[in-house]
């Protein structure tokens, strides 16, 4: 993720923003009851808190509920969905705090905000707003900069990576064409990537990057753990580009733990 460098001569001139700024993001209230589990921020630091300070971003840190661990406490779960929504925020460098949803056991307050007691939820002018499609479309609207959108046509590719994914780890036959299904959709996606990449949408990444990537270290995670099974060296453009997505700053600090995704696939495998 980059952000813009702020030479001296400007810095002065914008201390009084980023003074403002960090003051009233650490006075913000989180309208959740007292006897909540304490809010768990996220917060930019000082050099991204300059950069936000002259850009178009939310007057107070955005609300969002995103899944637990349930292998560590207050740590974030393994939902590829939540991750989608806070590498959004990450790559617009918008300031949020996240309240992390224990869903195995959802609490009253969680569920009056979010009646389908899903995750993610965001809040935009006082109203939750369900779906990391509709959430993350928002965001590109409210906060345009930097853009993120992908043009259609390219929006989708790679979108059929992960059912085929889910549909070859829960296959006991393994002659039932899961496996073949899956690597048919990743040699499309190497194919892709080697003659339009990087990235999806070229040089840099876009919302159809961060919808995928987290699909994609759920894959990695959870088939070699359960199959024994990684994408193949005849893949190189899927794996490098697997590479570069998973070390964005970005994706390494919103990314699950390795034991939680684990986990999270379990119930499809064994049930």
């Amino acid at each position: 993720m980059s952000s813009a460098r702020i030479q001296p001569s400007v810095a002065a001139a914008a201390a009084s923003a980023l003074s403002s700024t960090v003051k009233h993001s650490f006075s913000f209230k989180f309208p959740f009851p007292a006897t909540a589990t304490p809010v768990v921020s996220r917060r930019c630091g000082i050099r991204r808190t300059l950069t936000v300070a002259m850009s178009t971003v939310a007057s107070n840190p955005l609300q969002v509920c995103v899944k637990a661990s349930i292998t560590v406490p207050d740590k974030l779960g393994d939902c590829p969905f939540c991750q989608r929504v806070l590498l959004t925020m990450e790559e617009k460098n918008l300031p949020y705090d996240m309240k992390l949803v224990d869903l195995s056991n959802k609490p009253e307050w969680f569920l009056k905000l979010s009646p389908e007691g899903k995750v993610p939820v965001v809040n935009f002018d006082d109203k939750w707003v369900p779906d990391s499609d509709v959430i993350t479309q928002s965001l590109e609207e409210k906060f345009p900069d930097p853009p993120l959108a992908a043009p259609p046509e390219k929006s989708s590719v790679g979108s059929k990576i992960f059912s085929t994914f889910i549909g070859f780890l829960k296959s006991k036959d393994p002659g039932d064409g899961t496996e073949q299904a899956l690597l048919n959709e990743l040699t499309s996606f190497d194919e892709y990537i080697k003659d339009n990449g990087p990235y999806i949408n070229g040089e840099k990444v876009s919302a159809a990057d961060l919808s995928l990537g987290p699909k994609l270290y759920h894959l990695e995670i959870a088939l070699s753990h359960y199959k024994s099974w990684s994408v193949p060296d005849s893949l190189p453009h899927v794996r490098s580009y697997m590479q570069a997505i998973f070390t964005m700053d970005s994706f390494v600090k919103t990314r699950a733990l390795q034991e939680d995704v684990i986990a999270g696939w379990r119930p499809k495998v064994f049930g």
